[in-house]
């Protein structure tokens, strides 16, 4: 097995039981021995028991080999050699007082990159696995040399609403501009208002000659006739 990928797969192996400060080191120029050594901690014996459990069911299940594990008893420290791997899995007063990463730690090996790599790997098909052939509706819509291919609905319909906004707020702007403010508008009176304010009018005339005829009456002077 690749070292990149069994790396990878024993980071996946702790981190699914919660192992911590989780550490990799690179040994190549260092021994022949081995090219990677991990230093871990667990919580308690029953922890650093399970780590070294999952590390081992991981690895034979993806086609690794394990030549060993040792220190499953006391659950203090507990090795799993991989062949080119060594995962050494510590109580954490069991790792202060060996310092292995001052012995193997000149170069580390961040778990960004081992993660990627798992990520990467994952993704990758099997080589003797049949490809799928995609669907005639997948290979149409997703063929990017199409010049005639149509944007998605979303963008088109966000376009539409984005339109009809602009236009109603256009006509309510039109529509406020265009009234008066201010002023006086007259509207023309009706044929049936004229007719009604000339017959009122005429109705009212005659009371008015008759009322100053009478009050002329009044005021002038009696004249006296000759006997």
């Amino acid at each position: 097995m690749d070292i990149k990928k069994l790396q990878a797969i024993v980071v996946d192996a702790l981190e699914d039981v919660k192992a911590q400060d989780i550490r990799i080191f690179d040994t190549v120029h260092l021994t022949s021995l081995f090219d990677r050594i991990a230093v871990v901690s667990g919580t308690s014996n029953r922890q650093t028991k399970a780590l070294a459990a999952s590390v081992r069911d991981k690895v034979k299940e993806n086609g690794g080999t394990i030549l060993s594990v040792e220190g499953e008893t006391t659950g203090e420290w507990v090795l799993v050699d991989l062949g080119d791997m060594i995962v050494h899995i510590m109580q954490p007063a069991i790792r202060a007082y060996y310092r292995l990463e001052e012995i193997w730690g000149e170069k580390e090996i961040k778990l960004g990159a081992a993660k990627r790599v798992s990520q990467r790997t994952a993704s990758e098909p099997d080589e003797g696995a049949p490809k799928k052939a995609a669907g005639r509706h997948l290979t149409t819509a997703s063929s990017p040399t199409d010049d005639g291919m149509k944007k998605p609905a979303r963008k088109v319909a966000t376009k539409k609403i984005a339109a009809k906004t602009t236009a109603t707020k256009t006509a309510r702007k039109t529509a406020a501009e265009a009234k008066p403010v201010g002023k006086t508008v007259k509207v023309a009176q009706t044929k049936t208002a004229v007719v009604s304010a000339k017959e009122a009018a005429a109705r009212k005339t005659p009371v008015k000659r008759t009322a100053v005829k009478v009050a002329a009456t009044k005021a002038a002077p009696k004249t006296k006739t000759a006997d």
